[in-house]
């Protein structure tokens, strides 16, 4: 044993190489390290939604939860299936065991929400998987800011839904961005009741009718002197107007518009619950969720860039504001444990040299310190460890 530290130590220049290249691997190992500021120790954990149309709690564990559940049983390395019946709303969590992959995980659940479907009632919502994301994956809050005052909380949410949040979902790394506040925009057919007695109708007709008359619809085409012409039935109603003039019946060869037997107009949808701004009234605003394993800090800049973007394609006076980013903890948190490790290599050099008497066994001991630290980061990266406060703060330990 002694020989063969001897001939190690022999090789001084061979030492010296593979040192520098440790700390030079470890270095890019770093970089390509999913960046955070705390570990996501979230379970492999598959959410099914289902969104009902005003079910009372009781009939959506009954005719919704319990289907999906069942559905779920007997999937290969599942550890256990819960759920949460609201009004209006299904939420099932499946679980699988520790070290499950997350996409083949979706990929079984999403096999059986084929024959859960299946069993739930026709009009009773179709079941959909959640986001690939955990808890940990809310990076960046923002709000819509009117500063002209002439936007109503309709028109911030459309710009919320078809502007920002379709071009932010484009960014790499983001899984899902999601609406808070305002109201989701609907045309409202407002029937009066006397109106259907007085054509004899009834509001199934009514739906019917606008369904029906609310499509666009393919034609096939027409040849004509060896050219082919494709037919476009629009059908599609695009505002007001167009469902104003849906014709709903026909009395002695009389038309009865839709607008003859109810009031058309543009409203919001029901909705639970708001978003506000320090107290001081209604605002609409987006969470960006980011994808399972991606670096923290690289997707929310390509968020803020791709923010700058969209901003330019705002109307004038509206802007976005973000009020939450998480990498401005991300960054406190890389700085405090670079600044302990720091600290560490300064000390503990210091107190070797004050019980040694001799400068080079200090420096030996703190150049064995960032060595450490590069293996460290090797392994974190080969084993799939995120860089953050806990691993990057236990990383100097050993050799400290």
């Amino acid at each position: 044993m002694n020989r063969f530290i001897e001939t190690i130590l022999a090789q001084r220049l061979i030492l010296l190489v593979l040192g520098i290249a440790m700390i030079v691997a470890g270095g890019f190992a770093y970089r390509s390290l999913p960046v955070d500021a705390f570990p996501d120790v979230t379970p492999t954990l598959v959410q099914v939604f289902t969104e009902t149309e005003g079910l009372a709690p009781e009939d959506v564990e009954r005719y919704v939860t319990y289907p999906v559940e069942v559905a779920m049983n007997g999937l290969p390395d599942l550890a256990e299936v819960r759920s949460t019946s609201n009004f209006g709303l299904s939420v099932v969590n499946v679980y699988f065991e520790d070290g499950t992959d997350i996409y083949f995980a979706r990929q079984l659940v999403n096999e059986r929400l084929q024959v859960a479907a299946e069993e739930i009632p026709q009009g009773f919502g179709e079941p959909e998987m959640g986001p690939i994301t955990t808890g940990l994956g809310q990076i960046l809050f923002y709000y819509l800011k009117d500063e002209t005052g002439s936007y109503s909380l309709e028109e911030l949410r459309e710009l919320q839904d078809w502007v920002v949040k379709f071009n932010l979902q484009t960014v790499k790394g983001v899984t899902e961005v999601l609406s808070l506040g305002g109201y989701v925009k609907q045309f409202q057919v407002v029937i009066e009741p006397q109106a259907l007695l007085r054509y004899d109708l009834t509001i199934a007709d009514v739906l019917e009718i606008v369904e029906a008359n609310n499509a666009n619809v393919g034609a096939q085409f027409l040849v004509q002197n060896a050219e082919q012409y494709v037919v476009r039935s629009i059908g599609l109603a695009e505002d007001i107007a167009d469902l104003d003039n849906i014709v709903v019946k026909t009395v002695d060869g009389t038309p009865v518009y839709l607008r003859d037997i109810a009031e058309v107009k543009i409203g919001g949808e029901v909705r639970q619950g708001l978003a506000t701004s320090n107290g001081q009234g209604e605002v609409v605003a987006g969470l960006v969720l980011k994808l399972i394993g991606t670096n923290t800090s690289s997707v929310i800049d390509r968020v803020k860039t791709e923010l700058a973007k969209i901003q330019t394609a705002l109307p004038e006076g509206v802007k976005i504001v973000p009020y939450y980013d998480q990498s401005a903890l991300v960054g406190q948190a890389v700085s405090t444990v670079t600044n302990a490790l720091m600290q560490g290599v300064g000390l503990v050099a210091l107190v070797i040299f004050a019980f040694m008497g001799g400068v080079r066994p200090s420096i030996v001991v703190a150049l064995s310190i960032p060595f450490s630290i590069g293996f460290a980061f090797i392994m974190m990266q080969v084993l799939g460890v995120s860089a953050n406060l806990m691993s990057l703060g236990a990383s100097p330990l050993p050799s400290a």
